[in-house]
């Protein structure tokens, strides 16, 4: 998707024109997604006169979130993250009247602000700062739908949890922390980036835009707090299901403990008319083997009298 939409700001216009730089009163939005290599290069190099820095990173695609200064542009590293807590490197170079955009594949989000240029460009696309605005707005939109998505799983282990104390989800549980750890540390960065993006800090925008920028500050903080109490939830889970499998293991060792401690006692009487005496009373007894019966019973009746009075059972 490599491609140019231009924004007249005198016939208030938006059309697709072949690569080129802007002329005065002209503000452009260059797509490079899943450009080749070469193209990268050319357009930043002998187009826009990049820095070598800039022309480095677009094509290396390796940076973590970062707002980078130069004599003729800015270079703001920002990611795409979806459901699938999957991430993609975005590159964003500003100039005075235009923004390229380098991306290694496809992304939602860009695809949704290329409509939004082409169906509401004086409003998007008045200026550098507008169109900057509108691509990272519709990225932060996305962090959204992927808390939802991991409140959804949680939700989903906490009642499989409840259902099956023994049910494994320590891998599953471990492998969404780490994802999330990764995609904190990009939110992190990305959330300091934003916070250099005032009119005084950043050439390209305008003193009234500098709420929009705030807000989407404003929205990856509470998508920060929500990993964080995600990340805590998991752990909590973990510790759950531990003391659930604990507790599990009480009740049965009790129960275990119960019983052998009302056979304790029959064991004992068994035992004692066991043993090969010759005189014991009892062994020519008539009515003996009966009397047993009954002690042992007695016993037994008694012990669970007790453990019920005292709410072990």
């Amino acid at each position: 998707m490599t491609f140019m939409l231009l924004y007249d700001t005198r016939s208030k216009t938006v059309q697709e024109a072949p690569i080129r730089l802007p002329s005065e009163g002209e503000i452009a939005w260059i797509s490079l997604v899943s450009a080749p290599t070469d193209e990268i290069e050319r357009v930043l190099t002998d187009t826009f006169h990049c820095h070598p820095l800039i022309v480095e990173d677009c094509v290396k695609l390796n940076q973590r979130p970062k707002l980078d200064r130069y004599d003729k542009h800015m270079l703001l590293t920002f990611f795409q993250a979806s459901k699938d807590l999957s991430t993609v490197e975005i590159e964003h170079v500003i100039g005075p009247n235009y923004v390229i955009t380098v991306a290694h594949q496809e992304v939602e989000s860009l695809s949704q602000a290329a409509a939004d240029f082409r169906n509401a460009a004086p409003r998007f696309m008045e200026f550098s700062g507008a169109i900057l605005y509108r691509l990272l707005d519709r990225c932060v939109d996305d962090y959204a739908d992927l808390t939802d998505k991991v409140e959804n799983l949680i939700d989903g282990h906490e009642r499989a949890l409840f259902r099956n104390p023994n049910v494994r989800i320590a891998g599953d549980v471990f492998r969404l922390k780490r994802r999330l750890h990764t995609i904190r540390r990009i939110l992190a960065d990305e959330k300091a980036a934003l916070a250099q993006l005032t009119h005084q800090q950043f050439p390209y925008s305008r003193q009234e835009a500098d709420v929009y920028f705030v807000d989407l500050y404003d929205h990856l903080s509470r998508v920060l707090d929500s990993i964080d109490s995600f990340r805590e939830s998991l752990t909590g889970l973990l510790e759950l299901q531990l003391n659930m499998k604990s507790d599990r293991m009480n009740e049965i060792m009790k129960t275990l403990t119960i019983v052998s401690s009302i056979f304790l006692p029959l064991t004992f009487v068994v035992g004692l008319y066991g043993m090969n005496f010759r005189v014991m009373p009892e062994l020519n007894w008539k009515y003996g083997y009966g009397m047993v019966w009954i002690v042992m019973l007695v016993i037994s009746g008694g012990l669970w009298w007790y453990y019920k009075r005292k709410k072990w059972l």
